[in-house]
C-alpha cells in the first residue's frame, strides 16, 4: 500500500511524540494502519508525504542511490538573481559536502497555495520569490540550507511531488492510496 498524504506545516512525521506538550503527529489524520512514511518532511515544511508499508518501497523512495527527484515550491527571501540561480543549479557546498546540482526555475507568478497557519512572516521593505527545486538526494534540511547558502533564505517550503507522484489537489491533513512507480510494492 502506498499512500500520498499532504503533511500540515507543524506536524511531525511520526505517529507519536513523547516531548511535553505532545506536539502533533501523523496519528490525527486517520491514515490506515501499518504505514510509515518513507521519508521525512521536517516540522516546519509542508506538503508530499509518502507512506508504505513496504519496506522495500520506502527504500526505493528514499535511498539517494536511486536519485528519485524531490520537487518543492520554495518561497524565498529576496529576488533571485541569475548568479544565485545557477549556483544552486550547480550545486552548492554545505557544511557536510557540496550538494547535487538542482534543477531551479522562478515561479512567476506564484503558485496559489492554501494559506499556512501560522502565516509567513513578511518583511515590508524585502522582497520575496517563490521557486521551484528539483534535488535528488534528500540531506537533513537540504533545501533550506542550499538556498541560505546562496543568501536567499526560506520562508515556506511546500514538496509538490516526489518522482511522479505529486500532490496534486489534496488539501493539508488530506490523504489518498496510490499506485506504486514500478509495479507491484517490493518489486523494482
Amino acid at each position: 500500500m502506498l499512500i500520498a498524504f499532504n503533511k500540515p506545516h507543524g506536524v511531525l512525521c511520526q505517529f507519536t511524540d513523547r516531548s511535553l506538550p505532545p506536539r502533533p503527529t501523523l496519528a490525527a489524520f486517520g491514515l490506515p494502519a501499518g504505514v510509515y512514511p518513507a521519508g521525512r518532511l521536517d516540522h516546519d515544511s509542508e506538503g508530499l508525504l509518502l507512506l508504505t508499508d513496504d519496506g522495500m518501497l520506502a527504500h526505493r523512495i528514499t535511498d539517494p542511490r536511486h536519485t528519485l527527484g524531490k520537487t518543492y515550491w520554495v518561497q524565498v527571501e529576496g529576488t533571485p538573481s541569475p548568479v544565485q540561480l545557477d549556483a544552486l543549479r550547480a550545486g552548492v557546498r554545505l557544511n557536510d559536502g557540496p550538494t547535487r546540482p538542482a534543477e531551479v526555475q522562478r515561479l512567476d507568478p506564484p503558485p496559489a497555495l492554501w494559506p499556512r497557519d501560522p502565516p509567513v512572516r513578511m518583511r515590508k521593505t524585502v522582497p520575496d520569490a517563490w521557486l521551484a527545486m528539483t534535488i535528488r538526494e534528500g540531506r537533513n534540511r537540504q533545501v533550506r540550507r542550499m538556498t541560505a547558502a546562496v543568501g536567499l533564505p526560506t520562508l515556506r517550503l511546500v514538496r509538490v511531488a516526489i518522482g511522479h507522484h505529486a500532490l496534486d489537489d489534496l488539501l493539508p491533513g488530506q490523504w489518498r492510496e496510490v499506485a506504486p512507480a514500478h509495479g507491484p510494492p517490493g518489486r523494482s
